[in-house]
């Protein structure tokens, strides 16, 4: 689980430790919520140090875990900047940001990483319904949209480059869930999102092919 300190990551690491999995989850620095879970799971959580908008520090994550087996890679890293800003009045810094943190990092850890996971596996990152042009309808988070729209389209050219990889390849899209960055008035509960999100990831595992996945287990259009 990469990028589990806070939020959904942290969420989906306490979620599979409750339901008996093994978890290696990265923070890039110390992470007060999840020491308590490894505290909570003891033996069933591990707990690494990687940036994932380092590369280097994800090429050294990498050897420490190799010869591991890894059922499930799982990429959450987001970040929402000027959500209300359009493209005349959205600083470029910020959405510079955006597009490396949403959109580049996740992709980029998933070439570095994908070889220590298994046949059967699953390759999964965190998407969102603003990232599908059919589906968004919402005139805020504009660059937040655009580097989630990236994401998926970076995720089509890794499908593309990898024909007959026999593991499942997910964009998983969780709701609009109130965490830090989704806020208060956000429609979902993390404990009605998560749990979808875990079951979605377990029924695909074992069918190749790019699938975007909202918490419903339905596909959307791109």
């Amino acid at each position: 689980m990469v990028g589990a300190s806070r939020g959904l990551g942290l969420a989906l690491a306490a979620e599979w430790c409750v339901r008996g999995w093994h978890v290696v989850g990265t923070v890039r620095t110390p992470s007060k919520q999840l020491e308590a879970l490894r505290s909570e799971h003891p033996g069933r959580l591990e707990v690494e140090t990687a940036d994932i908008l380092d590369p280097d520090s994800i090429e050294a994550l990498r050897g420490r875990l190799d010869g591991r087996r890894i059922d499930v890679l799982f990429i959450n890293a987001g970040i929402a900047r000027s959500i209300e800003a359009t493209p005349t009045t959205l600083p470029e810094a910020d959405f510079v940001d955006m597009m490396r943190t949403n959109a580049l990092a996740p992709v980029r850890a998933i070439e570095i990483l994908e070889g220590l996971v298994a046949a059967d596996g699953v390759v999964a990152v965190m998407s969102s319904e603003l990232g599908s042009i059919a589906q968004n309808d919402n005139p805020a988070w504009q660059g937040y949209a655009a580097s989630k729209a990236a994401l998926n389209m970076l995720m089509k050219g890794y499908a593309t480059r990898h024909p007959g990889d026999p593991r499942a390849l997910l964009l998983l899209a969780p709701g609009w869930v109130r965490t830090e960055m989704g806020g208060s008035d956000a429609a979902l509960s993390v404990e009605e999102s998560i749990p979808h999100v875990v079951d979605t990831v377990d029924a695909n595992r074992g069918r190749p092919g790019l699938r975007y996945l909202d918490r419903f287990n339905t596909t959307l259009p791109w």
